[in-house]
């Protein structure tokens, strides 16, 4: 299973996303974000938590206009997986590939502390070493993390069981205290909780490690 880990000038979690991948058993390859092509026979692309090109204007809005943008997209759009953690979930709202935007913390506080998250779906290659309704422990570290979709957008997403996680408790005002969603065919997932910050028991917990895992697992038996 192959997966590719994208850096954008700013990312700062690119390294520890890509050694959770090795961990869990893919053969990771790294990205610039100038880069105009993915790695041959990429499975899944890994889009890193940051803050790409300094956040400006919105967070994520100007690494969806970069080089190596098309080609995630083509991945997608191919069937293929994406994965994108905390800037990452940013940036693939800006790229379209999944609906929403995230929105400056209630309170306007920057969140950087471990959050109790609830599995609302299994149905997916990212969330199937879990079971529905599990909580786990996975740190969180954003200022921009409130996730915020219309009435419509909100309804769909809990009829067709697309959310991934929620808070329990809330923490950043999020609608439906949403911490991750899955795309239409369940192949993109952005969540705002770093998985990759508790996948090893080094880092003080391991409730992330499930993720990689299974994702990893199931790629490389498709």
């Amino acid at each position: 299973m192959k997966a590719a880990v994208i850096t954008f000038p700013g990312s700062n979690c690119d390294r520890d996303l890509a050694v959770a991948l090795q961990q869990a058993g893919a053969e990771v390859s790294r990205v610039w974000h100038k880069d105009e092509a993915l790695p041959a026979g990429t499975d899944l692309v890994a889009v890193p938590g940051g803050f790409s090109y300094g956040d400006y204007l919105r967070c994520g809005a100007i690494a969806a206009h970069s080089p190596i943008a098309a080609a995630l997209r083509a991945h997608a759009a191919a069937g293929g997986h994406v994965l994108g953690i905390c800037n990452g979930f940013q940036v693939l709202t800006e790229l379209g590939l999944l609906p929403g935007a995230l929105m400056r913390n209630r309170g306007l506080t920057f969140l950087c502390r471990p959050a109790v998250l609830e599995v609302a779906t299994t149905d997916s290659a990212f969330t199937a070493g879990y079971a529905t309704g599990q909580r786990i422990t996975v740190p969180v570290a954003h200022h921009d993390g409130n996730y915020q979709i219309g009435a419509e957008g909100l309804a769909e997403l809990r009829d067709q069981d697309r959310i991934a996680f929620t808070y329990a408790p809330a923490i950043n005002g999020s609608v439906g205290d949403i911490a991750g969603v899955l795309s239409a065919n369940r192949r993109v997932l952005g969540m705002m909780p770093h998985p990759e910050r508790a996948a090893d028991p080094v880092l003080g917990g391991q409730d992330g490690a499930a993720l990689f895992s299974a994702l990893v697992g199931a790629l490389a038996n498709a």
